[in-house]
């Protein structure tokens, strides 16, 4: 008998000997990825607890994050920010060095660069960049080990979050990040932070413009001309984003997801979704028995 499974599964840390910080390094054979137990566990869709960087040193993997699949060869990060779901579908000989913080371990400002970058696409390192990144991964990996140290987790934190902020720059220069956003980019930005922690239960532009203390024009002004999308429609996008995830990694019904997802109209909500994808609530959910 299959167990119904009523939630997206989450990767979760043990407090009592991380503290909110995972770090480990591990060698993974393809033939290991094979095997029946590991194939089922690295194959198992989830979220991570923390915001979660993978850096491949060695190899290839194959991953699927939040229905997109990216082939990922080293050497190369992968940042996952803990709303998104992923899992690995197939990986060569690899070596990958994982760090997983909860936000009350990190840095405020480099807080507020991992939600604006997420989410962010898996990134290659340069020669200069990777050997400086996985210089500062070691010393953190050392330093995890170092229990007997008073300021034990002190010290790890400061030391993680250097290579966070390691991370971060180097998708900052990628992205061409600038440090001093128009006032239009500040309320775009303003907008999605908001939108992602409200979208169960605020679901229209004018109820977003009051908690800006904005008009609905400007803010509907602002985020198009920033995005290029209309703030109904990053509101929709990022409901039926959620919606997604739960019909294809939960068994939970489309009433039971409609209800979750703040719409006492299930008919509405089917309505809303087959509108914005195409195919019905069900039709897609059918898609991972294909």
């Amino acid at each position: 008998m299959v167990r119904k499974q009523d939630n997206i599964p989450v990767n979760s840390m043990a407090d009592e000997f991380t503290q909110g910080i995972a770090i480990d390094k591990m060698s993974i054979k393809q033939s290991d990825f094979k095997a029946k137990e590991y194939y089922e566990e690295a194959h198992q869709s989830h979220r991570d607890e923390g915001y979660t960087f993978h850096i491949v040193e060695k190899g290839s993997v194959l991953m699927e994050i939040d229905f997109q699949q990216y082939e990922i060869s080293a050497p190369v990060i992968v940042y996952m920010h803990p709303n998104q779901v992923h899992r690995m579908l197939k990986c060569s000989n690899m070596t990958v060095c994982s760090l997983s913080i909860k936000s009350e371990n990190l840095n405020e400002d480099y807080l507020y660069f991992l939600e604006e970058l997420a989410p962010a696409k898996p990134l290659s390192l340069s020669k200069d960049f990777s050997a400086k990144i996985f210089e500062t991964f070691s010393l953190c990996l050392s330093l995890s080990k170092e229990k007997d140290n008073k300021l034990h987790h002190l010290i790890l934190k400061d030391s993680c979050n250097t290579l966070v902020g390691l991370i971060i720059s180097t998708f900052l220069n990628q992205e061409k990040f600038s440090a001093k956003l128009s006032r239009v980019e500040l309320i775009s930005k303003s907008f999605q932070q908001l939108l992602d922690k409200n979208y169960y239960t605020v679901k229209r532009p004018n109820e977003y413009a009051t908690l800006l203390n904005i008009s609905v024009h400007y803010l509907n002004e602002s985020v198009k001309t920033t995005t290029g999308v209309s703030v109904s429609q990053h509101i929709q996008n990022r409901i039926i984003l959620e919606a997604k995830r739960m019909l294809y990694h939960t068994d939970k019904s489309v009433k039971e997801i409609a209800f979750e997802l703040g719409y006492d109209d299930y008919p509405y909500f089917a309505r809303i979704f087959t509108k914005a994808t195409g195919i019905s609530a069900l039709t897609f959910r059918n898609k991972r028995h294909d």
